[in-house]
């Protein structure tokens, strides 16, 4: 895996600070901000100056039940081939449910959602990964995402459902250590033991992001400063390994480029200081190897030297079981062409599964997690596990941003936690998509839409739903303010046909001309 170094998140809001930030090794830039035909100035200038520019999607749907559609895939590969990105990377989330597969309106959720760690929803995904990884000219790294919520009856811990993914796909993990804190507060998940359970080495590189924590819900703004038990867990997995690249993310609220770079100097103290715990561990374990030798008795060490099965010798016992925590001793090394760990699935596949992992019901962490790798799918095949996890997530959806009654066994105040974050998120990127409503609108903008939105649904993307709140204003006989209302109209009109409307007063005669005739 390439090393990239310490990176930042490139918005357009602080481009010109990203420039001059010394000590910047890389950047990542959201691939639906990026138009392959008109790369920004900033972007243009940092691949001049040999900084990798690595693309993040966020509207794939990696984890949705639907296939991956083709369309974004071509646009995710076009953008990687125009920044000479070395990866690309996405989330482990849906993103949209319904449609043709359960039969029920198409429903966008505007934000990352969580999917349940199930064997469905784990067959869907890796089925998933493959489909996009052929399509993709350069490796894919998938990222662990923040939850407000906890689906009912999942099979399998962070850790075990990643290293699964992984090791079913060879595909590389983005370990967002700020995505575990979110976990961690909302939903009691020890961020130690994910990371103890992950495979170590399929790691691209690592995200770190601050938030807030409100009636005791932690919210991943990525408009925060890092707060210390981030920091701490960067510092926990640098004692483990030495991540390839770890970047700061920060998409609102932006302050200034000192307190960023403040930010970013913190963050490498917290791997400085995972490496020195990093090293001593490795001290303390040769220092243990070396003296169990020295202790050894004489027959011991001769015995060590006698081939099996030589004269005079009993052949030795097979060596246990790998304990359940243990990670596996060859490196998996996941390829880019998605064939990594098939020497180590081999080596496996070819033993009793006894022998594989730990004793039967003892399974947990790692050895549990590779038991993904040889267990039949669902006999009614992927198709079916799509079927059912699209069910279920349009269900849960629906609940989410239409109002309809929350699925059973869900915790119905978190549920509207999320519906409402979920709002709040889809009037914020109105606001940046469509900046005029605010404007015209004033201080109504933002109760208006919520009101809007609760009744509702998103079911394209956020341009459209500009508009639709702009037909849904004015159908009412809304804003109350005239000019407002005009104001309004006149954005609508400009925006809603299939080209502008020319300002010039001979067109617009022609038009009115036009429209009274058509009345005759």
């Amino acid at each position: 895996m390439e090393r990239l170094g310490t990176g930042i998140g490139w918005r357009p809001e602080i481009a010109d600070a990203v420039e001059r930030m010394p000590g910047i090794d890389w950047v990542e830039a959201v691939a639906e901000n990026i138009c392959p035909g008109h790369l920004p100035d900033s972007l243009r200038r940092l691949r001049e100056r040999g900084i990798t520019v690595v693309p993040h999607g966020v509207s794939l749907g990696l984890g949705g039940a639907d296939r991956p559609d083709a369309g974004r895939l071509a646009a995710l590969a076009e953008r990687v081939q125009t920044l000479g990105s070395p990866l690309v990377t996405e989330h482990i989330a849906f993103v949209r449910a319904g449609g043709s597969l359960t039969a029920s309106p198409r429903l966008e959720a505007g934000h990352l959602l969580p999917v349940p760690r199930t064997r469905d929803a784990l067959d869907v995904l890796c089925e998933n990964v493959r489909i996009a990884q052929d399509s993709l000219p350069v490796p894919l790294a998938v990222e662990n995402i923040a939850a407000l919520i906890c689906w009912p009856g999942e099979d399998m811990t962070e850790g075990q459902f990643l290293y699964d993914l992984a090791d079913r796909t060879g595909v590389r993990l983005l370990i967002d250590v700020a995505n575990l804190h979110t976990n961690h507060v909302n939903r009691g998940e020890d961020p130690a033991k994910a990371l103890a359970e992950l495979p170590l080495e399929a790691i691209a590189y690592v995200h770190v992001a601050g938030g807030f924590e409100r009636d005791g819900v932690w919210h991943d703004s990525h408009a925060h400063p890092v707060p210390r038990p981030v920091l701490d867990i960067l510092t926990d997995l640098a004692s483990r390994v030495r991540p390839p690249g770890v970047l700061l993310e920060r998409d609102e609220n932006f302050p200034e480029p000192a307190e960023l770079e403040s930010e970013l100097t913190a963050i490498r103290r917290a791997l400085e200081a995972g490496a020195v715990e990093r090293v001593k561990a490795e001290f303390r374990s040769t220092l243990g190897a070396a003296t169990r030798r020295a202790e050894a008795g004489p027959a011991e060490r001769a015995a060590r030297h006698v081939p099996d099965g030589g004269p005079g010798t009993e052949r030795r016992a097979k060596p246990p079981a790998r304990a359940a925590t243990e990670r596996p001793a060859e490196p998996r090394g996941a390829q880019p062409d998605g064939t990594g760990r098939q020497e180590e699935t081999r080596r496996i596949a070819g033993e009793p599964l006894a022998e594989a992992g730990a004793g039967a019901g003892d399974e947990t962490g790692a050895v549990e997690a590779t038991r993904g790798a040889f267990v039949l799918p669902h006999p009614s095949g992927v198709d079916g596990a799509r079927q059912r996890l699209g069910l279920a997530q349009a269900a849960l959806l629906s609940a989410l941003v239409a109002g309809t009654p929350v699925p059973e066994g869900f915790d119905r105040a978190r549920v509207g936690v999320q519906a409402r974050a979920l709002a709040a998120k889809r009037a914020d990127v109105v606001a940046k998509v469509a900046p005029e409503l605010p404007v015209i609108l004033g201080e109504d903008y933002r109760p208006a839409f919520l009101g809007y939105a609760q009744t509702q649904p998103m079911t394209a993307g956020y341009r459209r739903d500009a508009l639709t709140f702009a037909e849904h204003l004015l159908s009412a006989g809304r804003p109350g303010d005239a000019q407002a209302r005009r104001e309004l109209r006149e954005w609508w009109l400009e925006r809603s046909g299939p080209s502008p409307r020319s300002r010039r007063p001979v067109h617009r005669l022609a038009r009115a001309t036009r429209k009274v005739l058509l009345r005759r």
